[in-house]
């Protein structure tokens, strides 16, 4: 995959709907290190040192409107250098989406780095999201277009089967996966399974669900 040159389209409920070059995207922006937690909905774990930026910066740069309720991110899909796509396992591009609040929320970050290094192509690049406290499903990969909307996209997991993967995709102990526990997860480098906690560890992004019920907004 060639990561460069790369553009984002900024599209939807936006006062300014443009194509962004990545190097428009970074300029006046200080990357930050951030060691995140990171949980697989296949139960699997790992700790992750990200390099990046608040994803609120770049929201506030385009000017969502009153109407911007979601935020929509479609990923890479050229068949000339992913010949993976070509079989119809799911329904590409790669489509995954985020509530305004949670998109805003100082946690959620752009993607640019990994160990201290530019990100790797396997993991996303050149422009990623990181949601911590959500399942790595929903951590869109190399970004081609974000598309500010008023209603719920609709995340191609989700499309793909919705019994298994819902929208929200917060890391919930109490709400399993249909064919394993969630309750529990193995660390990558560690022998014995942990405890898996609400939201990731993350108890600060609760009051974005406050009064939701979370075996249903799963």
């Amino acid at each position: 995959m060639k990561p460069a040159p790369w553009s984002v389209a900024v599209e939807g409920e936006v006062a300014k709907p443009a194509v962004w070059h990545l190097e428009d995207i970074l300029k006046g922006q200080t990357l930050e290190d951030r060691i995140y937690r990171h949980r697989c909905v296949e139960a699997w774990s790992m700790v992750i040192p990200w390099v990046g930026f608040p994803l609120a910066d770049f929201i506030k740069k385009v000017q969502p409107t009153a109407k911007a309720k979601f935020i929509e991110f479609t990923t890479l899909a050229d068949a000339g250098q992913m010949p993976g796509i070509r079989f119809p396992s799911l329904r590409w591009p790669y489509v995954e989406g985020l509530r305004m609040d949670e998109a805003m929320h100082p946690l959620t970050i752009l993607v640019v780095g990994l160990y201290g290094e530019v990100l790797p192509n396997q993991d996303g690049a050149p422009l990623r999201v990181a949601v911590p406290w959500k399942y790595g499903f929903k951590h869109a990969k190399s970004i081609v277009k974000i598309r500010f909307v008023e209603k719920q996209p609709l995340n191609t997991w989700q499309d793909a089967n919705a019994y298994y993967y819902g929208f929200y995709a917060n890391v919930n102990p109490e709400v399993d996966h249909p064919r394993w526990t969630q309750s529990r997860e193995r660390r990558i480098g560690e022998l014995l399974r942990r405890k898996t906690t609400m939201f990731n560890g993350y108890p600060e992004v609760a009051s974005l669900y406050a009064g939701m019920d979370l075996r249903k907004f799963y």
